[in-house]
């Protein structure tokens, strides 16, 4: 298709760093997705809050994909969790944007957030409204870290009232589509399954491990375990430390060349998460082992995936799990757990391991034997460059057209039908 797409992000920008605050999985795939549907022939507005006051109005992100501000409340400080109290201002701003431009084929919306923020304008300018969830409340709720708060009933609320008014929904696996229809009571017909993908030619396994590890300083013959993403309890960057105490009482002969990088942020309101974890480590008394990294620039990202014997995603519910495709892509094994869309980024036994549940002690079990296990680890990362492959932008960017089309050819014969 050819046109112009207004894309929807509100709680956390395209521009944003990701693993920092609510930046994460899914700027990657707004913006990946957005470069790959441009190069395609479709022009994409992303629209989102002004988060910085020296931002301007407009930005070009890339040939035919434009950022575009709106300003709704306090320019910075602004937290997700007070976003709804600016639905109203952010609803009009939206409408407003889309009234003074070129008509718009599609409205696709991201997160529930930006699914409120889009109802109004799509039925105003009779603009289908397309969505993605990438998290959703009821889902989360199912599989919450302990002491995580759960997500409020207004969130769930919210979600509903976006699966009612979405032509079409995209799930990014089958487990998703499945709790859409199952949770949320979505219509099957208007639930389709697109998978993220990965940017096969920046995650590659480049140098190598030795290579990765030299630039980078870490010990050719250390044993590397890293995760990478935002510090908050549902990414269960504690359950890996917990897992490299337990690992450390029953092989302690594993501690000299050990090395656990945590690489990220805090996220959202839980700014002290990143202490909270530092406490801990020290409490069980591994700060030998633990090293915190602050976020890595998507530049330079590839190098720490190459240098990690494995990398862990211990999260209590994930979507898709953008970081297991990316370690992946770059030759190394993922340990992940057995939920969610994980089950379809990790290729269980053959491009990495899942592991059921969030018990420190099954997790240590599985990353001892992997790291007392070479060859099987050189198995593995043979199978998770060529699991990777299959995970193209390309791809995702083309099955997500498809559905622009379809949604369009829906929307025009029902115009017709009522002779609109």
């Amino acid at each position: 298709m050819n046109g112009r797409i207004a894309t929807l992000m509100v709680h956390t920008s395209p521009l944003d760093q990701p693993g920092i605050g609510d930046a994460g999985g899914m700027n990657i795939y707004v913006v990946e997705n957005a470069k790959r549907m441009a190069a395609m022939g479709v022009t994409v507005d992303i629209f989102t809050r002004r988060n910085h006051a020296d931002l301007p109005d407009t930005v070009e992100l890339a040939p035919g994909v434009m950022v575009r501000h709106l300003d709704a409340g306090p320019v910075e400080g602004v937290t997700k969790e007070q976003l709804p109290q600016y639905f109203d201002e952010l609803s009009a701003q939206f409408s407003q944007a889309l009234e003074g431009r070129t008509t718009y084929e599609i409205i696709h919306s991201h997160y529930w957030i930006s699914g409120e923020v889009a109802i109004p304008a799509s039925k105003k300018l009779q603009i289908p409204l397309v969505h993605t969830m990438h998290t959703m409340a009821r889902v989360k709720n199912l599989n919450l870290a302990e002491g995580e708060t759960p997500e409020p009933e207004a969130r769930v609320l919210g979600e509903i009232e976006v699966v009612s008014a979405s032509k079409a929904l995209i799930a990014n696996t089958d487990a998703e589509a499945a709790s859409l229809v199952s949770l949320y009571n979505a219509c099957p017909d208007i639930v389709h399954v697109v998978s993220p993908g990965v940017d096969l030619y920046t995650f590659t396994p480049g140098s190598g491990r030795a290579g990765a590890r030299a630039e980078l300083g870490i010990p050719t013959d250390a044993h590397v375990l890293s995760f990478v993403g935002r510090i908050q309890p549902h990414k269960g960057p504690e359950l890996l430390i917990r897992a490299t105490a337990e690992m450390l009482s029953h092989s302690p002969h594993l501690r000299a060349k050990l090395i656990v990088f945590i690489i990220g942020g805090a996220s959202g309101s839980g700014s002290k998460e990143v202490e909270r974890m530092k406490e801990l480590v020290n409490w069980l008394g591994i700060s030998d082992v633990v090293r915190f990294l602050p976020p890595v620039a998507r530049a330079e990202l590839p190098q720490w995936y190459r240098a990690a014997d494995l990398v862990c995603v211990p999260s209590y519910s994930e979507s898709f799990g953008l970081v297991a495709l990316e370690a992946q892509a770059c030759g190394t094994p993922v340990v992940a757990t057995a939920i969610g869309g994980l089950r379809t980024a990790v290729a269980d036994g053959i491009s990495g391991v899942l592991v059921d549940g969030h018990d420190p002690r099954a997790w240590s079990s599985v990353l001892a034997r992997l790291l007392l296990e070479p060859q099987r680890r050189v198995l593995l990362s043979m199978g998770a460059i060529e699991h990777s492959s299959h995970f193209g932008w390309d791809a995702t960017a083309r099955g997500t057209l498809d559905i622009y089309d379809r949604v369009r050819s829906e929307t025009a014969l029902q115009r017709a039908a009522y002779g609109r």
